[in-house]
């Protein structure tokens, strides 16, 4: 297995305060990476930073930065510009979902997982990779879902969007094949991070009670980062969580929509 590690190479990755953010930022800094850590909320990845700097001696470069904005975004590529930061790994996390009909939900909020799952993500992603393709070595871990093979009717936005991060990152991986420089989409199932509180803010579906098994926060980094470093495509953590994978472009749409809509219903 390849050794991804370079001495005083940075790892920037988003979504960074909790959550599989958090574990996939802990296990760069064992592995030797110094970290730009990025979320809106500051006290927690400061709180991370001092942990990691104590474990692992690791240097982190903490921004808080609302990556749902352009000037977020813009925020970020700066600060990294500014340092003449080296970043060899990008880990583009951050994102959110909604349950509910779409006719019901607030317009903005879904809006905004569009700017962050996907405008985000591609923004980051445009502004960073060309330097690793110069310097022929790189990689980057974007987060996608298991909702992303398949829609999701009552989180239709937030499954649309993490079928653009997938489709956006297997074509990448395959552009940019021969390059140095491997893209891998994680499509984690259902995972215990502060996502499901938000995304239940106006309606908590079947699936989030766990019926299809839950997964840690570390073992879905742990699976994120093994895949990162073997420079493969696609990676979903989990045995129920491949089976539907597996089996989701052989089903018919209508028993899709069926099986997706009941667990993504109300348990009320």
């Amino acid at each position: 297995m390849e050794n991804i590690v370079q001495a005083r190479k940075y790892a920037l990755v988003t979504g960074a305060s909790s959550g599989i953010g958090r574990e996939l930022a802990a296990l760069l800094a064992r592995e030797g990476y110094a970290l730009v850590l990025v979320a809106r909320r500051t006290e927690p990845m400061q709180a991370l930073a001092a942990q990691l700097e104590q474990a692992h001696g690791t240097t982190s470069v903490v921004v808080g930065a609302d990556l749902g904005s352009p000037e977020g975004v813009r925020s970020v590529v700066r600060e990294v510009t500014e340092r003449q930061l080296e970043i060899d790994v990008l880990v583009n996390n951050a994102g959110f979902g909604l349950a509910g009909p779409f006719t019901e939900l607030p317009n903005e909020p879904q809006l905004g997982m569009i700017d962050l799952n996907i405008r985000a993500l591609t923004a980051l992603t445009r502004e960073l990779v060309p330097a690793m393709v110069a310097r022929r070595r790189g990689y980057v871990l974007n987060v996608a879902s298991s909702a992303a093979f398949q829609p999701g009717p009552l989180m239709a936005v937030y499954y649309a969007s993490k079928a653009y991060v997938l489709s956006f990152s297997a074509a990448l991986h395959e552009e940019l094949r021969g390059s140095g420089v491997k893209v891998t989409a994680l499509c984690p199932g259902f995972t215990e991070t502060e996502f499901a509180a938000r995304a239940a803010e106006h309606q908590k579906p079947r699936l989030f009670s766990g019926p299809l098994g839950k997964l840690d926060a570390r073992q879905v980094a742990e699976a994120g980062y093994r895949a990162l470093k073997q420079g493969r495509a696609v990676v979903v953590p989990g045995f129920t969580n491949r089976l539907g994978a597996w089996f989701a472009p052989v089903t018919p749409l209508a028993v899709k929509l069926r099986i997706t809509r009941y667990f993504n219903a109300s348990e009320s």
